[in-house]
């Protein structure tokens, strides 16, 4: 039972709060005025009758909670990678990372917000906010603060620029012009949609020339040269090995000999290439040196070429989303959905065939008075 006491000392009078805590544990606050001490207890006894209540003295900071957070959630390492990074930077490096967690108010998360999104894109930017709003979450959960104060933020407008994919002739310009030993590895993403990872995880065993099949069962991730599992339960698939694919891969195995665990594309030591080595050190300075293709290609927009190839020959978005290993048709439809062959067409046709079908409206004259 929370009570209230009468403290005098030198003269001066105070108002102790004695009230004991979810485990238990006797507690006390002292507050200049009797009125401040009863609403206290008042509504402490009250948080703690619904499982609310939250203890006053914690310090845990905001950073430091993170942190906690992130080393219980079981993340991919490529993930963890990026968790790690936000907080650091984002959170940890802020004036908002060294505040009390139970401290912070929804207006000093607005005043955060607004000074990331003078450093970071719109769309990192509400991954960030959304790291921290996870933060928060558990934090209610664990009873370390009553509410969240990441509600009702005001972010830049995100706005995704349309998909435009690299034609078949541009994709075949820049395989020739990539060295030797990377040349069929354009063709193997452009081919099968790989996520550069996966690509550079494919094995001899992963391909089956007789079927005509390839299989997706690892990927290496960023920062990393060992294996490690797809991205997603979908990513694990089997995909349709066209000839252009076949071929390229056969031509190359005849040149460059697999790794001893069958790794097909290896740097010329033998081993798997890194992420930032083939993406950044090969693939775009290939990139920079030629006129038909953008200078902002990456790896992945041989992806895009892929699902946009797929589409423009009446796949259906299902079965992109399959081939693709996404878990949903949703990002298909959201990413290539302007893609879609005759799309304009249908459009007119069916406005047309509307109002064509529809019965003539009368219409109506004016009565001469």
């Amino acid at each position: 039972m929370a009570s209230v006491e009468r403290r005098s000392r030198d003269g001066h009078i105070t108002w102790l709060a004695r009230w004991r805590d979810d485990t238990g544990r006797q507690r006390k606050r002292s507050f200049p005025r009797k009125a401040d001490a009863q609403r206290f207890v008042t509504q402490v006894e009250g948080d703690l009758l619904r499982g609310q209540y939250v203890d006053p003295s914690d310090r845990t900071t905001v950073a430091e909670y993170a942190w906690q957070w992130a080393k219980a959630r079981h993340h991919r390492p490529s993930t963890a990678r990026n968790v790690a990074g936000h907080i650091r930077t984002h959170i940890e490096g802020t004036d908002l990372g060294k505040r009390r967690l139970a401290a912070v108010r929804p207006s000093e998360v607005q005043v955060w917000a607004t000074d990331r999104a003078k450093h970071l894109a719109p769309t990192t930017l509400r991954n960030v906010v959304g790291l921290l709003r996870s933060v928060y979450a558990s934090a209610v959960l664990d009873r370390l603060v009553a509410q969240t104060p990441v509600v009702r933020l005001q972010l830049p407008p995100s706005h995704r620029e349309r998909v435009v994919p690299l034609t078949v002739d541009q994709v075949r310009v820049l395989a020739a012009a990539m060295p030797k030993r990377n040349r069929a590895m354009v063709i193997t993403q452009a081919g099968l949609g790989l996520r550069i990872g996966e690509l550079l995880a494919l094995r001899v065993q992963d391909v089956n020339f007789l079927k005509r099949t390839a299989r997706v069962e690892f990927q290496i991730a960023p920062g990393s040269r060992t294996r490690s599992d797809p991205k997603t339960r979908r990513s694990r698939r089997t995909i349709p090995l066209p000839q252009v694919v076949a071929d390229a891969i056969q031509a190359h195995l005849a040149d460059f000999d697999p790794a001893e665990d069958g790794t097909i594309f290896t740097t010329r030591f033998g081993a798997p290439y890194s992420h930032a080595y083939y993406g950044a050190q090969i693939f775009k300075a290939t990139v920079k040196k030629l006129d038909g293709v953008p200078d902002s290609t990456t790896p992945h927009d041989l992806r895009h070429h892929y699902a946009s190839v797929l589409l423009s020959k009446g796949e259906s978005v299902v079965a992109v989303a399959e081939r693709l290993g996404h878990e949903n048709a949703n990002l298909v439809l959201s990413t290539y959905g302007h893609l879609m062959p005759d799309s304009e067409d249908r459009t007119r046709r069916a406005i047309d065939d509307a109002w064509n079908g529809a019965p003539d409206v009368p219409q109506n004259k004016r009565k001469r008075v």
